[in-house]
């Protein structure tokens, strides 16, 4: 069985919303152990050590030896709990693991080869991840570190499958055992981008303004111009006859 990781623990007696404030006051957090045909034993971890590994993908995924005491338990993590507004751990779920038992655990999916495939090389496209993790079932030797899947191969439109992934000996991908095949990565072309609503909306309203300096005349029974109706008076001014002076 592998090991990955360490953890020291205490017991604790108390239980409750109240000793679980008290003792993250205390640095510590609240944990549950259970599985392994035993009873669920609570127990207290040093936070400032959990919150180190945490943002360690292979802390979800790997086997972790948690000692209390004298005492040593092999286990995996369920859960892990985290505040809402501040980077603490708030409650940690863990699974005793007995080495003739299998284990479900989500596996984190490693792509490689991206770069290297026809698809995005030569072809321009764009690649899609469907998936990021995986559940498999096995026992605890035989539990790998993560799942690879190569995408060296690939052509623009194509997917790779969950049937498409080679998983290690002993090792079963629960979706396929429950009948499922979901797409796991695909290469597409590029979309282009559809333009904004209110650029759209912009070079609507410029169409259908008049053009400066167009003639109103053109539409028919419009009203003639401010101009060439002054001109007009104008002329007519000029054409009246002059009266004769009395002698």
């Amino acid at each position: 069985m592998r090991i990955a990781f360490e953890l020291s623990a205490e017991p604790r007696n108390d239980q409750g919303k109240g000793a679980s404030r008290r003792l993250r006051h205390s640095g510590k957090v609240p944990a549950i152990l259970y599985g392994a045909h035993a009873e669920p034993t609570r127990l207290a971890l040093e936070h400032h050590k959990l919150l180190a590994l945490v943002s360690d993908e292979k802390f979800y995924s790997s086997i972790i030896n948690v000692r209390v005491g004298v005492q040593q338990q092999p286990v995996i993590v369920k859960d892990v709990q985290m505040h809402p507004a501040r980077n603490a751990v708030v409650h940690v779920d863990l699974q005793r693991v007995l080495e003739n038992e299998k284990i479900r655990l989500h596996l984190p999916i490693h792509f490689r080869g991206e770069a290297a495939s026809p698809g995005i090389k030569t072809q321009g496209g764009v690649v899609s991840h469907h998936m990021a993790d995986m559940e498999v079932v096995c026992l605890p030797k035989d539990l790998p570190e993560h799942i690879e899947l190569d995408l060296s191969g690939m052509s623009l439109n194509d997917t790779l499958y969950v049937s498409d992934i080679k998983v290690p000996p002993g090792v079963t991908i629960s979706a396929l055992a429950h009948g499922a095949n979901p797409p796991v990565v695909s290469i597409h072309a590029p979309r282009v981008a559809e333009p904004e609503p209110e650029a759209v909306e912009a070079a609507a309203a410029a169409a259908a303004a008049p053009v400066e300096g167009a003639v109103a005349g053109a539409v028919p029974g419009a009203a003639p111009a401010a101009g060439a109706a002054e001109a007009k008076k104008d002329e007519g001014k000029k054409e009246a006859p002059k009266k004769e002076a009395k002698k």
